[in-house]
């Protein structure tokens, strides 16, 4: 068996492998909760200096990302993300409609009490970044709310895919933010976890669909 050795980043702060993966998570994470906005430019260099890498690891990292979709590289260097058209919009809405009810169905037979209590604990949070106007920190729980549902699903793959698709959409849910005008938490949310309790599959499937969707057509109109 083979094993890779990792160099040491120049900087002499951390191995290049370990500051890449951190620069790549970092970053990521960023990119999929709305922190950064559409079309916004970006240099290598820009991106060792916010981290406190090398250009090596900042590369690698950016690299990882183009292949995910969530940043797109051009001939001179420039780092970009993407500015979806309505189309991308549309065919990613249509990935998420068949992913996330499919997720939350085979979610279903496992949620149990403890899994309602916690999804109800991050609605609460969503109302509090949404009386604070947080778009990252409402995107963010939004997320993390279909997340841990779906983690019950026990589909590793189907969720790795889902989870690509949040991070194409990161930059563009920021954008969405301001036109939805939240007052509260989601009305779906209310009927997924109405669904989840009541054990009704269809209800859950037709709510979650609903949810995962309804904002993002807006974005097309």
């Amino acid at each position: 068996m083979l094993i890779q050795s990792r160099s040491t980043d120049p900087t002499g702060s951390a191995p290049t492998g370990a500051a890449n993966d951190m620069v790549y998570r970092r970053l990521r994470s960023q990119i999929m909760h709305g922190e950064v906005k559409p079309g916004l430019s970006m240099t290598l260099r820009g991106i060792g200096k916010e981290f406190n890498v090398s250009m090596t690891p900042a590369r690698e990292a950016v690299r990882r990302l183009v292949a995910e979709g969530a940043l797109s590289l051009s001939a001179s260097g420039r780092v970009s993300t993407p500015e979806l058209s309505n189309e991308r919009i549309e065919e990613l809405a249509a990935i998420r409609a068949l992913l996330e009810p499919e997720l939350a169905a085979r979610a279903l037979p496992r949620a149990h009490f403890a899994l309602i209590e916690r999804l109800q604990a991050i609605n609460a949070t969503i109302a509090q970044v949404i009386a604070r106007h947080d778009a990252p920190g409402y995107i963010r729980a939004n997320l993390e709310f279909h997340r841990t549902l779906y983690l019950r699903a026990q589909a590793p793959a189907m969720l790795a895919m889902a989870e690509t698709v949040w991070l194409q959409l990161g930059p563009t849910m920021s954008s969405l933010y301001g036109r939805l005008n939240r007052t509260g938490v989601p009305q779906h949310h209310k009927l997924i976890v109405a669904a989840l309790k009541a054990g009704d599959e269809p209800g859950l499937r037709v709510a979650v669909r609903a949810d995962v969707t309804q904002g993002l057509r807006m974005l097309t109109t």
